[in-house]
């Protein structure tokens, strides 16, 4: 199974753990779309950290503190560009649903995550 692959796999757990939060959050919480998402988010990049750390890339040479401010930086990088993606979405075309807002993000963001990840996080 290719490295490519496998960030997908991690991408599509990632983007359901972002999707379920996200949707817990509106449900249950006073919390707005906008709101709501940071948390979703959060929850998201800890969620593929860990996926990505043993199944696409397997852990790096760094201690897992120095991988993980790494994995942390590149992920909170990305996780603007998508954040910024979602808000224009919601703000542009108002009619579309918060989940598929966050879908069309989410692509958006997962081509910047793989450059990051794999060269500046698990590069060997």
């Amino acid at each position: 199974m290719g490295r490519l692959f496998r960030f997908g796999l991690a991408g599509g757990i990632g983007f359901l753990a972002d999707a379920v939060a996200l949707w817990l959050l509106l449900a249950t919480t006073p919390l707005g779309a906008l709101s709501a998402r940071v948390l979703s988010i959060g929850f998201a990049l800890c969620v593929t950290w860990q996926i990505n750390r043993h199944l696409t890339f397997s852990p790096s040479s760094r201690g897992m503190a120095q991988e993980g401010a790494r994995y942390g930086g590149v992920g909170i990088a990305t996780s603007i560009v998508n954040y910024l993606v979602y808000c224009a979405v919601l703000l542009a075309l108002p009619a579309v649903p918060p989940l598929a807002a966050l879908a069309i993000a989410s692509i958006v963001a997962m081509t910047l995550s793989f450059l990051g990840y794999s060269r500046l996080v698990f590069d060997r």
